[in-house]
């Protein structure tokens, strides 16, 4: 498996060729989720080589069907996976296993074993982080360019709605994320009664 050499692979498409109004899921998202599952991978005792070199390809190729299509991405970036992974030496069981954890990060979310619990957590990371308005903000501009929010109250409405809905997969995500994320569901609560 040459995961260094299909992750740059796909990196690289990534920078080339997303849409610029992406402002959210753009290849910096896609490297804060690799990043994110690394970490909530050590919290969760994941430790064997395999699993944790088919997360990380996981979390490189989640998003990768942005490069075809909005509207079903998940589904595409398999497709992706499934095309280019065997020529880096990946096998069908290991992409059956990335494509799980593709799939799962279609919301709403449905993990079924512990690397699509973590990816699913590490692709909401932000909603417990300090730089969560700052990165819901982008996710506002990209949905926004695309029709599907008319404006701020409308967007704050749909965070509320969301982040009500939303918890975290893993204990170790949970313990580190979810006081914050109340904090921002608060403000935004509060926010819109202040409207």
């Amino acid at each position: 498996m040459q995961s260094e050499k299909a992750e740059q692979y796909v990196l690289e498409k990534l920078k080339k060729g997303l849409d610029r109004t992406l402002f959210y899921h753009g290849p910096h998202h896609t490297l804060d989720v690799v990043q994110a599952s690394a970490e909530i991978a050590a919290l969760e005792n994941i430790t064997d080589d395999e699993s944790l070199a088919l997360l990380r390809t996981a979390a490189f190729y989640h998003d990768s069907g942005f490069l075809t299509t909005y509207q079903g991405h998940e589904e595409a970036g398999c497709a992706i996976a499934r095309e280019v992974l065997p020529g880096f030496g990946y096998n069908p069981r290991q992409i059956e296993t990335i494509c799980g954890m593709i799939l799962a990060t279609k919301i709403p979310q449905s993990p079924k074993n512990a690397l699509e619990r973590v990816i699913c957590d590490a692709d909401l990371d932000y909603l417990g982080r300090d730089d969560f308005e700052p990165i819901a903000a982008t996710l506002f501009e990209e949905l926004k360019a695309r029709d599907m929010v008319e404006d701020i109250p409308a967007w704050d409405s749909v965070q509320v709605r969301f982040l009500e809905a939303h918890a975290y997969w893993t204990a170790s995500e949970r313990k580190r994320r979810d006081a914050v994320k109340q904090q921002h569901l608060q403000h935004l609560k509060n926010t819109a009664r202040a409207l």
